[in-house]
This record gives C-alpha cells, sequence and structure tokens, in this order.
C-alpha cells in the first residue's frame, strides 16, 4: 500500500511512519512543511529505507498537494499536519484557522479532484483530529462519539471546524474519510 502522510514530522506522525516502515511494507510518502512541531531527525533511522520519501511542502498549497497527489496515486492519505497547542493557538489563532481549517479543505479538495481523474474504489482518507473539540472535561466525565462540540480555544475550534468538513465531503461526495478524536497518544 502507498500512504500519503501529512506532517509525518510531528510527534504523532513520525511515530506513525517508523511503526510503518519497521513494521510494514507499505510505501511512505512524508508531506511535512516543518514548522515548530516538525523534526526530520525523528526520521532520520529511516531516511535511507526504500520505502520512505520525505517531500517539505505546505498543506495550504494547493498545486503543491495536487501534485504530490498525481504523481504518486497514493492508496491512503493519513492527515496528521495541523498547528498544535492551545496556548499557540491563543497568541496566533489566525496561523490555525489558516492550517487547519483552509489546509484540511485544500486536502479534501484536492483529493476529491485526484479521485475524479483516477478512480480507486479502496482509497481511503484517515483524519486526525483531538478529544479538544469536546471541550473541558469535568472531574468524573469522559468523551463517547455521541458529545456534542464544545470548543474552547482556537486550537479546538479549528479543528472541529476541520473535522466539519470532513463530514460535509463525506456526506456531499461520498468522499471515503473516517475521523478520529485521539487523546493522549501515549499518556
Amino acid at each position: 500500500m502507498k500512504i500519503l502522510v501529512t506532517g509525518g514530522c510531528g510527534f504523532i506522525g513520525s511515530n506513525f511512519i517508523l511503526q510503518q516502515i519497521n513494521s510494514h511494507n507499505n510505501q511512505i510518502i512524508n508531506f511535512d512543511n516543518l514548522t515548530y512541531a516538525g523534526n526530520l531527525e525523528n526520521l532520520n533511522s529511516v531516511s535511507k529505507n526504500p520505502n520512505y520519501e520525505f517531500i517539505k511542502g505546505d498543506i495550504c498549497d494547493i498545486k503543491a498537494f495536487s501534485n504530490i497527489l498525481n504523481k504518486n496515486k497514493p492508496d491512503a492519505v493519513i492527515h496528521f499536519a495541523a498547528e498544535s497547542h492551545v496556548d499557540r493557538s491563543i497568541d496566533s489563532p489566525m496561523q490555525f484557522i489558516h492550517t487547519n481549517i483552509v489546509g484540511t479543505a485544500t486536502i479534501l479538495n484536492s483529493i476529491l479532484e485526484y479521485l475524479n481523474h483516477a478512480p480507486n474504489n479502496n482509497f481511503r482518507f484517515l483524519h486526525v483530529s483531538t478529544d479538544e473539540v469536546y471541550g473541558s472535561l469535568g472531574k468524573d466525565d469522559f468523551f463517547v462519539e455521541e458529545t456534542p462540540y464544545n470548543p474552547s480555544s482556537p486550537y479546538s475550534s479549528s479543528k472541529a471546524s476541520s473535522d466539519h468538513l470532513v463530514r460535509a465531503w463525506q456526506r456531499t461526495y461520498d468522499f471515503p474519510a473516517i475521523i478520529t478524536n485521539c487523546s493522549n497518544n501515549y499518556g
């Protein structure tokens, strides 16, 4: 399987890539802009592996992202790329809106065009989101899939917005997507 990973140099993305390269025979294309959260050194151990390729790029650049799709023809896209950290979102909310909302819309639109020109019934899109979209937990509370969205920061609002875009593409275009709302991945 050929997998295009966005944000593969971040903590979660790089651990996913290491697991894929070390445990499976999947081809991984890592598309990352290497912002504050990305560290190429996380993947030094697989950088020479023939099943791994790194491409520096911005998910908001529709031309670059579309070119990567059309050139590599992935079977799946796993979308880890995002501006993260609540505190950073309070200081720079527009950057979060741009990357997390516009970037996700760019990816969705690019994939839709790609699938319209090269149909693949087995293609999948995995949108990796956050439990922050549900708001704050009380002392004895927990989240379930039916918990209503209640974002409380620019970060959580931008991720909730991106989740809603993915759902809209699912319903409107029969887009093959899954959304995860991770919580304490290594907690």
